[in-house]
């Protein structure tokens, strides 16, 4: 059971339990086994802490490796677990066979909280060895086998490389003048005491556990390593755009992605060898022709096991066409005077920065593809979109036209409607009128300047009132809060004044009270 990477503590218990089985020839007194036990009792608070050790390596990997990098990290960590759990089985065997010594040897004597049989020279004996048939011979097997499943959890040989578990179940030197004996004879064979042969168990499961510790901490390392060692690699190109104006150059980055930018590979497009630069190839295109191009780029280098190896990007392609602009009104393909009316423009290939946008009437507002036109007379208008087609040329990319027109009159509303029936009730609740714009896409508000009222009721003469804004007079409210079914009411002479600043003459609307 030597060997491995443990502490110089544990190095000195191992020594001490040496001496201790070598003074048990001479003689077994209470004090030799006190320090067996408090040999186990050390053994067992280490086994804890690196227990407690490894539960929180494997915590902290879950909640970040694991969460940040599931792809990458998954593979690893189920690695790991598995060797836990190996280590863990083992563990569980060990304590049946301690359970059995211990209820073989008489249980615990509550007072010493020790063996009652810690002294006795043959339960380990016909337990463990038992002339070739004892439990110690599985044991053994056992301990091989943890060995090499631990081992075997590691990746290669590379990260085999320099680990020596301390899990070896080796005979110890012979005797010159004693008979040789295997390693189960010489841990729990005759004349060893039931407390020696607990910590030899105890020892063992200390072991394992350092033996767990040390492979898991090598698995879950190799998620921190950046290198190109890894287990997926993908070829990528990237392009600013796949729309270029004749005369224009295309431009597009190559390069394998995760990539160690210190290494330069070897990367062409369509057969022909580009620039490397950090790992990362600049292609440039052709322009010189309209139409659909397509290219494909490869990726070639030297691993770190010096193989090549090569990864091709999926077919990319970009167009070419002449100059063009898109101009477009935002909701319909009218301007209205004295409205706000947006535009939106773009030109395919330019940088909407660099466009300049023009009105031939009126006056532009706005940036960066947005913009506001602002008219004031009736006449058609053209935009016009400029833009940089080289360096320090200039040419218009396309014109829009646009007819100009006054906006619609409104219709003048009461009590929700524009004439027909309307009952008293309602009537009596209402305090202006109003000009709607009904079913137009813009937000236009217009504004009443000056109305009359004229009512008559059932067999009275017409009375008549005069507003000079849209609320309804003390005058009209009194004479509509009397109103009464039968009675008819006309709203006459108005008018209204809009966004452009023009004043509208109005419908009239006519009211027959229910």
């Amino acid at each position: 059971m030597a060997g491995g990477k443990e502490t110089p503590r544990q190095r000195m218990i191992g020594i001490l339990y040496l001496v201790l089985l070598g003074l048990i020839a001479l003689d077994v007194p209470d004090n030799l086994l006190d320090s067996f036990k408090n040999i186990a009792d050390s053994l067992t608070a280490s086994k804890a802490n690196v227990t407690t050790g490894i539960n929180t390596t494997i915590k902290a990997f879950e909640n970040s490796k694991l969460k940040d990098q599931k792809e990458r990290a998954t593979p690893i960590y189920e690695r790991a677990i598995k060797a836990r759990n190996l280590a863990d089985a083992f563990d569980k065997y060990v304590d049946s066979i301690k359970s059995i010594l211990i209820k073989n040897a008489g249980g615990i004597d509550p007072v010493t909280q020790d063996y009652k049989g810690r002294d006795d020279m043959d339960v380990s004996f016909h337990l463990l060895v038992n002339e070739g048939k004892g439990e110690g011979y599985t044991l053994h097997k056992k301990i091989d086998a943890l060995r090499e499943g631990l081992m075997a959890s590691l990746k290669d040989d590379r990260e085999r490389a320099g680990i020596d578990l301390p899990l070896h179940p080796d005979a110890p030197r012979p005797v010159s003048g004693q008979p040789k004996k295997d390693w189960e004879a010489a841990n729990f064979g005759e004349g060893i005491p039931m407390a020696a042969a607990m910590t030899a168990l105890v020892k063992l499961q200390s072991d394992a556990k350092n033996a767990e510790n040390e492979i898991i901490k090598k698995i879950l390392i190799e998620a921190d390593q950046t290198s190109v060692n890894l287990d997926k690699f993908e070829a990528t190109a990237v392009a600013p755009t796949s729309y270029i104006l004749v005369g224009h150059p295309y431009t597009a980055d190559v390069f394998l992605t995760a990539y160690d930018s210190q290494k330069s590979p070897t990367i062409t497009v369509n057969g022909s060898p580009i620039q490397v630069v950090q790992g990362k190839g600049k292609y440039v295109g052709s322009t010189a022709t309209e139409g659909l191009h397509t290219w494909t780029g490869t990726i070639s280098f030297k691993d770190n096991n010096g193989e090549i190896k090569t990864y091709q990007t999926q077919p990319q392609t970009y167009f070419v066409t002449k100059p063009s602009a898109v101009v477009s009104a935002d909701k319909m393909n009218v301007m209205y005077i004295g409205l706000p009316n947006p535009l939106s423009v773009s030109a395919p290939g330019s940088n909407l920065k660099d466009l300049t946008v023009t009105i031939s009437n009126g006056k532009l507002t706005g940036g960066d593809g947005h913009y506001v036109a602002t008219l004031a007379t009736p006449t058609d208008v053209v935009v016009t979109v400029s833009g940089q087609v080289g360096k320090g040329k200039t040419e218009v990319l396309g014109t829009s036209k646009f007819r100009v027109k006054r906006l619609p009159d409104p219709k003048p509303v009461f009590a929700g409607k524009s004439g027909g029936d309307v009952t008293a009730v309602n009537i009596r609740s209402q305090d202006a009128l109003y000009a709607v714009l009904k079913d137009f896409d813009f937000d236009a508000k217009f504004t009443i300047t000056h109305f009359n009222l004229n009512v008559q009721k059932p067999r009275q003469d017409i009375v008549t009132y005069l507003a000079t804004t849209g609320q309804l007079t003390a005058q009209m409210k009194t004479i509509l809060s009397t109103i009464t079914p039968g009675s008819l009411i006309e709203f006459s002479n108005i008018a209204a004044v809009g966004p452009d600043g023009a004043q509208r003459g109005l419908d009239p609307i006519i009211i027959h009270v229910k």
